[in-house]
C-alpha cells in the first residue's frame, strides 16, 4: 500500500516522460524513490521545487481524485499492465485509464498522421484499422482530428476494440468535437493518459504521448504526415525499441505525404500499399499476443 501511494505521490508532482525520474522509479520502486527525494537524497537545492510539491501532495488523496471519477489508476503491479511499456527509455509512472484496462494487453497497431488528411488518407485510415481488427488486433491513436478519428472510426465499424491516448486528463474531452467518439471508444475501448484529470492538454505533451502510442502498440502505420510532422516522433519512438514502423505513399506532390515519403526514403518505415502487405511485414496471425 505503501508503494501506491508513493506512486501516486509522485505521478501527481512529476511531469509525465521525464527520464531521469522515470528510470529512477523503474528501478528501485516508488517508495524508494519518494522517500529519497523527501529526504534530501537527490539534493535538496536541485530539486527544492519537487520536494516543495511532493510535500503538499497526499497520495491518499490523489487516489481518491482519480477513484472519484469513475477511472482507474493503473500502475506496473496490476494484471492489465501493458508491460510492452516498459521497453520505453522512460515508461510511464502510472496511467489513468477510463474504459476497459485490459485491453491494453491487447496485441495492436498504430495508426497515426496528419490532423488534414485528404479523402485518400482517411479511407487508408479506415481500412486498415478494419483490417487488423479482423484480425483480432486493437487500435491505437491519439483521438486527434484527422488520421486519428478515421483510425478509431473504422475499428469501431469494424465492431474491434480501440485506444485512445491522450494529453490531458481522461475527463476532458479533447477535442470537444470528438465527445462522442471518446463515449464509443470506452463501451468497448480504453481512453488512456498520463495526467492527472482535469489537467489541460499543452504542445509538449502532445510530443510525451507520442511515445506511449508507440509504445504500447506492437507495430506502427504513418498514413498522412507533412515533412515536420508530430507523427515523424511516434514513428522515431518505435523504431527506438525496435517496434515496426510503416508508411503508407501518396501523390509525390501531395504535402500531407511528405512525412511518409521521408520515412520511406530514409528508410526509416517499410512501404505498405495493402492491409495484406502489413499484414505480411508485422507477421500478424490471429489472436496473436503481444509478448509472442
Amino acid at each position: 500500500m505503501k508503494d501506491l501511494i508513493s506512486r501516486a505521490a509522485l505521478f501527481n508532482v512529476i511531469e509525465a516522460g521525464h527520464k531521469f525520474w522515470s528510470q529512477e522509479i523503474f528501478e528501485y520502486g516508488p517508495l524508494d524513490v519518494y522517500e529519497k527525494l523527501i529526504n534530501g537524497g537527490y539534493g535538496p537545492n536541485r530539486h527544492e521545487k519537487l520536494i516543495s510539491a511532493l510535500q503538499l501532495t497526499s497520495g491518499e488523496k490523489v487516489l481518491e481524485t482519480i477513484s472519484a471519477r469513475g477511472v482507474k489508476f493503473l500502475t506496473p503491479q496490476d494484471l492489465e499492465w501493458p508491460e510492452q511499456l516498459n521497453d520505453l527509455a522512460n515508461p510511464p509512472i502510472a496511467l489513468v485509464v477510463k474504459g476497459n484496462a485490459q485491453t491494453l494487453k491487447t496485441a495492436s497497431l498504430a495508426i497515426v498522421g496528419t490532423r488534414n488528411p485528404t479523402n485518400y488518407g482517411a479511407r487508408i485510415a479506415g481500412e486498415f484499422a478494419a483490417g487488423f481488427v479482423d484480425r483480432e488486433w486493437a487500435i491505437v491513436s491519439g483521438g486527434a482530428y484527422g488520421i486519428d478519428s478515421y483510425a478509431h472510426k473504422g475499428a469501431l465499424m469494424a465492431e474491434g476494440i480501440t485506444i485512445a491516448i491522450i494529453a490531458c486528463g481522461v475527463d476532458i474531452n479533447y477535442p470537444a468535437g470528438n465527445a462522442r467518439l471518446f463515449s464509443e471508444i470506452c463501451e468497448s475501448g480504453a481512453i488512456v493518459s498520463e495526467f492527472m484529470p482535469c489537467q489541460k492538454a499543452l504542445p509538449n505533451r502532445f510530443l510525451t504521448r507520442n511515445r506511449l502510442i508507440a509504445g504500447l502498440s506492437k507495430a506502427t502505420l504513418v498514413v498522412e504526415a507533412a515533412f515536420r510532422s508530430g507523427s515523424l516522433r511516434t514513428a522515431r519512438d518505435a523504431a527506438e525499441i525496435f517496434r515496426p514502423v510503416m508508411a503508407i505513399p501518396g501523390a509525390i506532390n501531395s504535402p500531407t505525404s511528405e512525412g511518409c515519403h521521408r520515412l520511406i526514403g530514409e528508410r526509416s518505415a517499410e512501404i505498405v500499399t495493402s492491409v495484406a502487405d502489413a499484414v505480411e511485414f508485422v507477421g500478424v496471425r490471429s489472436g496473436q499476443s503481444m509478448r509472442e
